[in-house]
């Protein structure tokens, strides 16, 4: 594997500051919601990154999403369902976004 250049980790640094900033407003009505995964995509200024949170519908879900930084606009890329034991696995782990209060199982609709 190829080291990174600080000018590298600045760009990834830059890529998930605006990620995050871009995504936090549509997430919160998920949470709490787990950062899986994050794949930078420098050559093509692209912030790849999957996102597990429990939806009312479907239940545990494993979402992709791709963070364009030139247009700073966040794509969603698809979704596939996790068993229960994934899930418990994930929740181990520090929440990406936390939630106030647990939301209700009709607090999303979509």
């Amino acid at each position: 594997m190829a080291k990174e250049s600080t000018i590298d980790k600045q760009r990834i640094k830059a890529m998930k500051e605006g990620r995050d900033k871009k995504s936090h407003e549509h997430f919160v009505q998920y949470a709490p919601v787990w950062l899986v995964t994050e794949e930078p995509a420098l050559n093509i200024d692209t912030l790849y990154f999957n996102i597990v949170f429990q939806h009312p519908q479907y239940g545990w879900v494993n979402r992709r999403y791709a963070y364009d930084v030139v247009t700073d606009v966040l794509y969603h890329k698809g979704q596939e369902l996790i068993d229960e034991e994934k899930a418990l696995e994930i929740q181990t782990k520090e929440p990406y976004i936390k939630a106030s209060s647990i939301n209700s199982v009709q607090a999303y609709g979509g």
